[in-house]
């Protein structure tokens, strides 16, 4: 996972991977991989990240082994994001508070149905 130089470790409460944070401007970023883990882990983490984002200068980087549409579906509408191919087959997502939509997302429901 490439990290800038000025990246730090951080306890996420339930995140079951590594989350590191940093900043670009003014924009604070939440980072994890969750490339090497199967379900319901990609959605636990995710939610778990997604609870970071109380405003719009904050964003959550998501590396994961494809994109995540159960993931999508329980958020799209809370949460706008955007789908980067990288290397090794990998998807880094990059999710983006919606000011008076984000609030209301249930992070709660971590199952993959």
């Amino acid at each position: 996972m490439n990290l800038p130089e000025n990246a730090q470790k951080i306890d996420v409460a339930g995140a079951t991977v590594d989350f590191y944070t940093y900043q670009d401007g003014n924009t604070t970023f939440y980072q994890f991989d969750s490339s090497m883990t199967g379900p319901p882990e990609p959605m636990v983490n995710a939610m778990a990240g997604l609870k970071l984002l109380d405003g719009s200068n904050k964003k959550l980087v998501m590396i994961n082994h494809k994109a995540p549409g159960g993931l999508f579906s329980k958020i799209g509408e809370n949460f706008s994001y955007e789908i980067h191919d990288i290397e090794e087959g990998k998807v880094k997502i990059v999710f983006s508070y919606i000011e008076g939509a984000s609030s209301k997302a249930d992070l709660s429901d971590t199952s993959c149905h």
